[in-house]
This record gives C-alpha cells, structure tokens and sequence, in this order.
C-alpha cells in the first residue's frame, strides 16, 4: 500500500489511513506500507535548501529533503501502534534500499528484504518511507520528485508481492481528466504500455518511472483514492484502476483508443535556415542532450533556397517548457556549428494525445484525429506517434475544446455525467 502526500496531510488523515491499513492487516494480508511527506513539506524543505545556498552540495539537500517521510512513517507506525496493529517503520537505509549515487535523482538497485520479510512473518506492518535510500558509500539518496510510486512499486517487486496499491487523491485512471470532460469514465484495467505512454504525455495519475519499473517486473499495480468513507469496499473488490500486462486484458475488454492525455508544459522551438546537409540535424540536437534536455516533437520543413544559393530547411521540435531558457542558450552557443538564421520560441502550446493499444491492429485512428480537429477549427503545429499513441501540437487555448471533442469521437463519453 503507497500513501500520497494529501493522504498525510495531517495526524487525522494518517490515522485514517492506519484504519485502512488496519482492515487489510484483518482480511489476512501481510502488509508493507510505503508513506510520502506530508502534502508541501518536500517543498518547504527544499526551500530551506536554497535559501541556506543556491549552490548546494546535492549530498546534503538529499539528507534534508529525506526527512518528511522520515516523519510520517514515524508517526504512520504510531497510529497503527495506538489502534493495535504491530508495525515499526523502517528507513531506506535500515532495509537497506540501495541505489546509485546520482544524488537527488538516484535509481534503485537492489533492496534487502530478508529483515522485511522476517518482520512481516511476525505480523509486524512495515511502515517504509518513500523516495530515499542509501548509496555504496553509506550516504542518503533520494529518487528525485515523484519518487515515492518508484519506491512502492520496487519493494512490492522486491518482497513478491500480490500486488501494489497505489492510494492518491483520484479514485483511478479515467478516459481523460475528468474535470475537462464530465462524462469521462472510470478504467477498470489499463495496460503497462498505456499507462507509460498517458504519463508520459500528461497524465499526472502515476510517476512515468515507476510505471516503467512496474512493467519490468511484471507488478500488478492499482490505483485508488484514499478519500473514501471507511464503508468503502475493500481494495481487493477492485474499486480502482488495475494496470496489468496485455494479457490480463480481454478481447472483450479492449477498447480502440484508452485515454486522451494533455500537456500544457511543452514550449515549441523553430530554426529557420538551417543548412540542408549531412550532421544538421545532429548540430541541433547533440548540444540539448549534452545539457540533459528532452526533445519531443520534430518536424524539418522541406529544403528550399536560402539567401545565396546555399539549400536550406526549417527545423521545429519542442522541449519541456521548464527547459525553454537553458535550450535557447545551447542553441545560441552553439549557432556558429549550426548555421541557422533565426530562433523562434512560442510557449503558447498544448500536446493533446490520444493512446490505446487497440490502434495496432486497427486503421484510421489518425484519421480520425485530424479530421475532428479540422472540423472545429483547431490547426495542428506539429504531429509525433508511436505504436500505440498519436499526438498533436495546438496552441494551448484549444486544449480544453481538443480533449472534449476527440473524447467523444472515439466514443470514450460514458451514458451519463459522472
């Protein structure tokens, strides 16, 4: 079971959560919990940081920002210790978790679990803080934001678990966000790969990594709200969103598209008279990789003749719109290898995506995107797909209008309002 931060906001939110933790502890299970920081303590820590020294040694911000699930996992074990249930927390580095020591952004390695199991054997709840572990050299590390779903779905691998529950402020994962379109609808299952591509093209139900590490070890994760009222069923009548492998999802089950995703966070970049010649495109893209920038959508315009009678083309792609200033200034100091004209930038921009694993085996899907878009009046900038997804740059004051009227083209609208 994995906690969000709204989910402890508080000591009465946390000893709600011990009742829940509670009912699975008397259904049977043996249970791990894995806790978030109280809802903007990781923030106000992080403040803290800065404000000591903009240049921080990223070793000792790990420490620091550390501690929030410190916290609540100390006082998560309290309230299950006060309601009867036997539980102790345990540290990332009482585990241990190991992890590599890219500070503030590590990556999990292995977890010691035979403490853990021994504990749990004993019908102890463990009470495990998200987002941290230890590195080679005895250090505190942490994941880096959002970390906490990574560390859940890594001790459920760890320890073979049935199955991980993921508890946030959203009941699971709907056709698109629900406050967009109201007739939006629940999903009773959605695949690893449908998931991986709806976080990572919007969706904020789930951490992109820890959905990525869920598919690498083949861990059965649901997603459920912690709001519910104590009568609520219990997680095993599957209330929730159950991501799964492909295989668990039946003909029956499979719908053509799963989901419509937004991002309003991208910032599209143009290069205009950029050279038409062999190693261009490198020039452009090797100084924004060299400074750990992703690039997304990519469009080169066909060449034409620039001033002179050099071929030149237009190259647009888009960046996290958080990475705008630091590509601008990779891109001017690299101009001269380059050799384009002019650098354009609009951060007006929306990516509106549609995924679903059905479009492997079915035509037309783009089709039918473009189609209703162009009926409204809404102009693609840019178009990027993979196996399972389409998705479309417009500017961001047609997202709301986009996500409504794609919903219900590919028929996703539920019969009634939720």
């Amino acid at each position: 079971m994995k906690f969000g931060g709204t989910s402890m906001a508080g000591i009465e939110r946390i000893r709600s959560v011990a009742a829940r933790v509670k009912r699975e502890v008397a259904a049977g299970n043996q249970v791990a919990v894995v806790v978030s920081a109280m809802a903007g303590e990781t923030d106000r820590l992080v403040g803290f940081c800065r404000e000591a020294s903009p240049l921080y040694d990223p070793r000792e911000y790990d420490v620091v920002v550390a501690s929030g699930e410190q916290v609540t996992s100390g006082l998560l074990a309290i309230a299950l210790q006060a309601i009867g249930v036997p539980a102790r927390s345990w540290l990332g580095w009482q585990l241990p978790i190991h992890t590599d020591d890219a500070f503030a952004k590590a990556r999990i390695g292995e977890i010691d679990t035979d403490a853990l199991d021994a504990s749990l054997a004993a019908g102890e709840v463990a009470v495990i803080p998200g987002f941290q572990g230890v590195s080679d050299d005895h250090r505190i590390t942490t994941l880096g934001r959002g970390g906490s779903d990574t560390s859940a779905v890594a001790m459920a691998a760890a320890m073979k678990a049935d199955r991980c529950d993921i508890y946030t402020d959203v009941d699971g994962v709907y056709t698109t966000d629900p406050r967009i379109v109201p007739r939006a609808r629940k999903l009773a299952k959605v695949t690893y790969e449908e998931m991986l591509e709806l976080a990572s093209v919007g969706a904020k139900v789930l951490q992109t990594r820890s959905v990525g590490l869920a598919m690498k070890k083949n861990v059965r994760v649901q997603v459920l709200s912690s709001f519910t009222g104590d009568d609520a069923p219990m997680a095993d009548t599957l209330p929730g969103t159950m991501i799964v492998g492909e295989e668990e999802i039946t003909e029956v089950e499979r719908q053509l598209i799963t989901g419509i995703a937004h991002d309003k966070n991208e910032a599209k970049i143009t290069l205009t008279a950029v050279p038409d010649k062999p190693g261009s495109v490198a020039a452009i893209f090797e100084p924004l990789a060299a400074a750990n920038i992703n690039v997304d959508m990519i469009i080169q315009n066909i060449a034409h003749q620039s001033a002179g009678s050099a071929s030149a083309t237009d190259v647009t792609f888009t960046v996290p719109a958080a990475d705008l200033a630091r590509s601008i200034e990779a891109l001017n100091q690299a101009r001269g290898a380059i050799g384009f004209a002019d650098l354009v930038h609009d951060t007006r921009v929306a990516k509106v995506s549609v995924v679903g694993v059905g479009m492997r085996s079915h035509a037309g899907v783009a089709s039918t995107m473009f189609t209703t878009l162009g009926a409204r009046g809404i102009n693609i900038q840019a178009i990027s797909t993979s196996e399972i997804k389409v998705s479309v740059l417009i500017h961001e004051d047609e997202t709301e209008l986009a996500v409504r009227v794609l919903h219900t083209a590919y028929g996703l609208d539920a019969e009634e309002a939720a």
